[in-house]
């Protein structure tokens, strides 16, 4: 495709929420963290490397017996996510940097070791846990 010689009418979207194609039988509870697997699927989200950060599930869905039977509200934002512990505890010394998924509701300020896939980046931290930005 050539570049530009007038005025284009481009499509807008809103990229606050989506409906993504599940996981064959992945269970997707309402409120958890999701992700994307490396099919491009929503799963919830865990330990792994191949996962890409994709926000809030709205609902709760079971995915059906084939990937892509069954489609999952995404919401995309900022929510406060449980903190882990030790080690891997976020303090407000990571605002800014990325938060790393430990399951569907907890993040953790390191890889592991490389083994889990960045979520997002730390906007906060409080006494209730951790606010990432998706």
């Amino acid at each position: 495709m050539a570049a530009l010689t007038t005025d284009r009418d481009t499509p807008r979207r809103e990229v606050t929420a989506f409906d993504d194609p599940v996981k064959a039988a992945a269970v997707i509870h309402a409120g958890a963290m999701t992700m994307l697997d490396a099919d491009g699927y929503a799963v919830p989200a865990a330990v792994a490397t191949t996962l890409t950060p994709r926000g809030r599930a709205a609902e709760a869905v079971t995915g059906g017996p084939a990937d892509g039977d069954v489609t999952v509200r995404i919401e995309r934002g900022c929510f406060r996510w449980a903190n882990s512990a030790g080690g891997d505890a976020i303090t407000r010394a990571h605002i800014g940097s990325p938060a790393y998924a430990v399951d569907d509701q907890t993040v953790a300020a390191t890889d592991g070791t490389s083994t889990r896939s960045a979520c997002g980046t730390i906007r906060d931290v409080d006494a209730q846990g951790v606010w990432v930005e998706v």
